[in-house]
């Protein structure tokens, strides 16, 4: 595996790869891998001759009391968890050559950006949109590959990409968990080990909204409900949002209806950790 950290050493490594007509996928990171980044880079070589790992952690997309300066990093296991999987390059740039001084455009997608997530963390998108246009530009990939973990990451990306023509092929793949069926997640170190086991009611809750679908509820306010005293009964939790949307394009739905797909999403905080979570559901 080949460790690249100059913007122009990428690109012309990347221009070599289309020269000589390979298909290239990217995966983009903030590093401090798990099983679920892996799971991505293992897709991305089903669909490509050469993967390239993106490993940044990304000031712009960091609110002024987020944990940007506490974001785990390890780059020694980086290396070692990427090259597990075969991942062709890694690509580590610093902020400074992202950034540099007189830093002056950024991306934005409006509407889809300015729910959920975009709600609670104003600037977040704002600095996704872009770093992923700066990585696609440095990367040149055929195909980006993105999880389902962050579903509107990805319903914003694909829209950016379709809005923008950017002919790269985008490929979100399903959310990995722990054992106990927690989203995995390098803001998961912070959970002490009270905080990890209360942490499962996450997913219980996204559970519990499937089975109230599948037993007929259709208003999503009772779902709501259920799910809400359900992720109170921990003394930790603290929810942010609970919301049910349509997917593509986050509007809410108040009343669900047959054959329909809704994107069940929420952001809770386990003490001093937010986590997110998701679900889509095919309304039977």
């Amino acid at each position: 595996m080949k460790i690249i950290e100059a913007i122009h050493e990428m690109h012309h490594a990347a221009e070599d790869l289309r020269q000589q007509g390979k298909r290239i996928a990217v995966v983009p990171t903030m590093g401090y891998l798990h099983d679920g980044h892996l799971s991505l880079i293992r897709v991305a070589k089903q669909h490509a001759d050469v993967v390239i790992t993106t490993i940044f952690v990304n000031p712009t997309q960091f609110g002024p009391n987020e944990d940007f300066t506490k974001y785990p990093r390890d780059l020694d296991r980086d290396k070692k968890l990427a090259a597990s999987v075969e991942s062709d390059i890694l690509f580590v740039p610093s902020a400074e050559a992202m950034y540099p001084e007189l830093y002056r455009t950024y991306v934005i997608v409006e509407q889809l950006s300015e729910v959920l997530e975009g709600k609670s963390r104003p600037s977040h998108f704002r600095g996704v949109t872009t770093v992923v246009t700066k990585l696609f530009n440095i990367t040149r990939p055929h195909v980006a590959v993105f999880g389902q973990k962050d579903a509107q990451q990805a319903i914003v990306i694909n829209q950016m990409v379709k809005d923008l023509n950017v002919d790269i092929e985008i490929i979100v793949v399903p959310i990995v968990r722990e054992h106990d069926g927690l989203a995995m997640s390098s803001r998961n170190l912070y959970l002490s080990a009270t905080e990890r086991m209360q942490s499962t009611v996450l997913f219980r809750s996204l559970q519990l909204a499937e089975e109230l679908i599948d037993r007929g509820e259709r208003q999503s306010s009772g779902i709501i409900s259920e799910m809400t005293k359900l992720i109170t009964s921990q003394p930790s939790a603290r929810i942010d949002y609970i919301s049910l949307t349509e997917p593509a394009t986050l509007q809410e739905v108040s009343t669900l209806c047959s054959g329909k797909t809704v994107l069940i999403s929420l952001a809770v905080w386990i003490g001093t950790t937010r986590l997110i979570d998701n679900i889509l559901k095919v309304i039977p």
